[in-house]
């Protein structure tokens, strides 16, 4: 264990509500007590409008200070309710306008900026232009959260999964000969011992999301649902998929080896990406999920490069967690590999191929998730305390590809998925997950049962699954998105 060298509560919080609708009151048809307008999106929604709405017996009270009339039958008239209205108007206006103004904006940005940018040992700028802080371990963002200010630091697992795929026991001939991939950041410099490597943020990074509160965040409903009948589920907002999965077990854990490209993305706002998902509860509102693999979002990073990332939720990506280390949560314990940062080289069609393999399980001792990069980076951990439904297991096991499709000109869209080409066109065309496994009850790593597949649209992108004794499970997976067949 390793002491916290500062015990720091967190910043105030950034989402605190900061403006509120602008819309007046509607007066119901009995002029009693006026009916509040509906939530609207925009920069004064996170205003509790409850806050300044009256009750009736609050107008009762104005009337009758006001000496306009008596009430009858416990009704106010409608002069002291426009009244009330115009004063709420007021106040409703000055708050958007305020929270809405470029200062506050900017200060809002500002303050994020500083929530996730710890002060560094040492700096490291990459030649793709990202900029690494060496920050001592034990002031990264994981320890602002409240529930981790005495938290001890856990320098290694307790226990370690083993199983018939360890990295040194993988086939070196053929198709399943290893490749190193590295991070870009690596070519400048590297981090001290008793710090870890992280991605600057910059002001133009936040900028580029949808809103300061949603930087960092995914939006809601973006797990690929297989066994769901529902038009409106299997669409998920956009987002499309091409899996594999087990469910109806007890998981503490999952691996992959992924094959590593750099598929091409259409619209800013869109992304492409390649994962593992760990997954606990239901597809409600409930959903406990932690991800890793790598991933091309220009919104979220400013380019198209291949990047590792993580992400964890406890409640369907309502309010809780972020990718890599954008809020309080994931504990990095390793100096040698930062989350978000590019991954290189990357494969290229009927040429060299690289992977890289992921590995993701839960300490029965402390109850911890951690997880694994390559052969001998163990990065960190999820504290215990952070989900619901994983604190015991998962119920769920999915490996594949996802991508956003906002269907930009009212087609889908041509963001590709791995390797922008389909499956059936096997090794050095496709992109692929091997090795599939998840980790049972007593620790070990084993082969998966039963494994089933999932896709939207299997036209736009589609899996195929497959074994052999160098491989064990595997699929190949991906497509072009729009084309003839993507109808």
């Amino acid at each position: 264990m390793l002491n916290r060298r500062n015990a720091r509560g967190g910043d105030d919080d950034e989402e605190a509500a900061l403006a509120a609708p602008t819309a007046v009151a509607v007066l119901s048809p009995e002029l009693s007590t006026p009916t509040a307008p509906p939530p609207q999106k925009g920069p004064c929604s996170n205003l509790l409008l409850g806050s300044l709405w009256p009750s009736t017996l609050a107008l009762q009270a104005m009337d009758r200070r006001a000496g306009w009339c008596s009430l009858r039958r416990g009704k106010t008239r409608p002069l002291a309710v426009i009244s009330y209205a115009l004063w709420a108007f007021a106040v409703f206006s000055v708050a958007c306008a305020a929270a809405s103004s470029p200062a506050t904006s900017k200060l809002q940005v500002q303050k994020r900026l500083r929530s996730l940018n710890k002060p560094a040992i040492k700096t490291i700028e990459s030649p793709d232009g990202d900029v690494i802080d060496c920050v001592h371990i034990s002031d990264q963002p994981a320890f602002d959260h409240p529930f981790l200010k005495d938290h001890k630091i856990q320098m290694r697992p307790n226990y370690h999964p083993e199983g018939l795929f360890d990295e040194n026991k993988v086939s070196t001939g053929g198709k399943g000969k290893r490749n190193q991939v590295t991070q870009l950041w690596h070519l400048s410099g590297k981090c001290p011992e008793n710090t870890i490597p992280i991605r600057r943020t910059k002001e133009d990074d936040v900028l580029r999301a949808s809103s300061v509160r949603r930087y960092g965040r995914k939006k809601h409903r973006t797990i690929p649902q297989p066994k769901s009948a529902d038009p409106d589920l299997t669409n998920q907002g956009g987002h499309q998929h091409a899996i594999a999965y087990v469910d109806g077990g007890k998981y503490y854990g999952a691996k992959a080896t992924i094959n590593v490209w750099e598929p091409k993305i259409q619209q800013p706002n869109e992304f492409s990406l390649s994962q593992l998902w760990i997954l606990g509860g239901s597809f409600g509102e409930d959903l406990n999920s932690i991800e890793a693999g790598w991933q091309v979002s220009p919104e979220l990073y400013g380019d198209n490069n291949t990047r590792l990332f993580s992400y964890w939720t406890s409640d369907a990506y309502q309010a809780t967690g972020c990718y890599n280390l954008l809020c309080s949560g994931f504990i990095q314990i390793n100096n040698e590999i930062a989350m978000g940062a590019s991954i290189s080289p990357v494969s290229a069609y009927r040429n060299a191929q690289y992977d890289i393999s992921i590995l993701v399980w839960k300490d029965p001792n402390e109850g911890h998730w951690w997880m694994q990069f390559g052969d001998s980076y163990v990065l960190g951990y999820w504290p215990s305390f952070l989900f619901s439904y994983l604190g015991d297991s998962a119920a769920m096991i999915e490996w594949g590809g996802e991508v956003v499709n906002t269907e930009p000109s009212g087609e889908h869209t041509s963001t590709q998925m791995g390797s922008g080409h389909f499956p059936e066109e096997g090794f050095g065309k496709a992109s692929y997950f091997r090795n599939l496994q998840v980790v049972d009850g007593s620790n070990n790593l084993r082969a998966p049962k039963e494994i089933g597949t999932y896709t939207e649209r299997s036209g736009c992108y589609n899996v195929q699954t497959g074994n052999n004794a160098d491989w064990g499970h595997y699929f190949y997976y991906g497509g072009p998105g729009r084309n003839p067949k993507c109808a």
